[in-house]
């Protein structure tokens, strides 16, 4: 399977192994085994393939906002490896070239490690500023890399956009620096990630103007995030599934090419619905 963007919206299934995940999904337990937990990654993986989804995301440490969620525990680039590694190992042995494997990472080691273990995309949420070498690593293995835009704190002097932009154009030249071909490289505003509400909806509803300004193909994550619940009368993160699906139309109808969701079997249906109107 190879990804080319225009005809089609892809479908990113995420499989959270921690303890920890803003939306209740994680799947590594206190007490749980590694086999319980690769075993628990096979099936939901399984799932998300059998309704749709083309791409499946790993994850071994929680990136949600501490500005809004408190503080997460930390995890250890030898700890998030031994996570994700046997993980990313069993997913690939299982799927082969019939799904995309993912390795959502921050750090240069645990994408390096994935990569080899038959990853065929780092998805970074510092844009690999804070570790170049998660740039480095997809440039050696040819992969896709996902750049998003992150914030600490949700503070923007100006237009939200227009920071966005220029941090993630930024990001996009140090990556090609790196070796990264721009054809591999995939931008995300970073949906929850340093933004309020109110910056949400705005990228949101600005979404075409931001891809047109980067000219790259664009992920969008907007699941379950925190925005949505407040639109929806404070609706905890398993009842978010409606608002989840407006956006990931809207997205599709501005430019989206993927869309990262923890509802695949709702949301490959809005997809499905929402391809054949935009992309007659």
């Amino acid at each position: 399977m190879e990804l080319t963007f225009g005809e089609r919206t892809w479908v990113m299934g995420i499989i959270n192994v921690t303890p920890d995940s803003f939306s209740g999904d994680g799947i590594a337990p206190a007490g749980a085994t590694p086999d319980e937990v690769i075993a628990t990654a096979v099936r939901q993986a399984e799932a998300f393939v059998a309704a749709g989804a083309q791409l499946i995301d790993i994850g071994g440490e929680s990136s949600r906002p501490h500005q809004f969620y408190g503080e997460r525990r930390t995890v250890t680039v030898d700890e998030e490896r031994g996570t994700v590694l046997p993980v990313v190992e069993a997913l690939v042995a299982r799927f082969g070239d019939g799904a995309i494997v993912s390795i959502d990472t921050q750090h240069g080691p645990v994408a390096r490690a994935a990569l080899a273990a038959g990853a065929r995309m780092v998805n970074d949420v510092w844009a690999a500023r804070r570790d170049p070498e998660t740039a480095v690593a997809a440039a050696e293995a040819g992969a896709h890399l996902v750049l998003m835009h992150n914030k600490e704190v949700a503070e923007y002097a100006g237009d939200v956009v227009a920071e966005v932009v220029g941090w993630l154009a930024d990001a996009v030249d140090a990556a090609v620096a790196a070796g990264v071909r721009r054809k591999r490289i995939l931008v995300d505003p970073g949906i929850g990630f340093g933004k309020t509400g109110e910056h949400n909806l705005e990228i949101l509803h600005r979404l075409a103007e931001l891809k047109s300004a980067l000219g790259l193909p664009l992920l969008v994550g907007t699941s379950r995030k925190r925005f949505i619940g407040q639109l929806l009368g404070d609706a905890p993160p398993d009842d978010r599934v409606e608002g989840t699906a407006a956006t990931v139309a809207l997205a599709i109808a501005a430019g989206a090419d993927v869309v990262r969701v923890h509802d695949v079997a709702h949301i490959v249906r809005t997809v499905r619905v929402a391809d054949a109107i935009i992309r007659r």
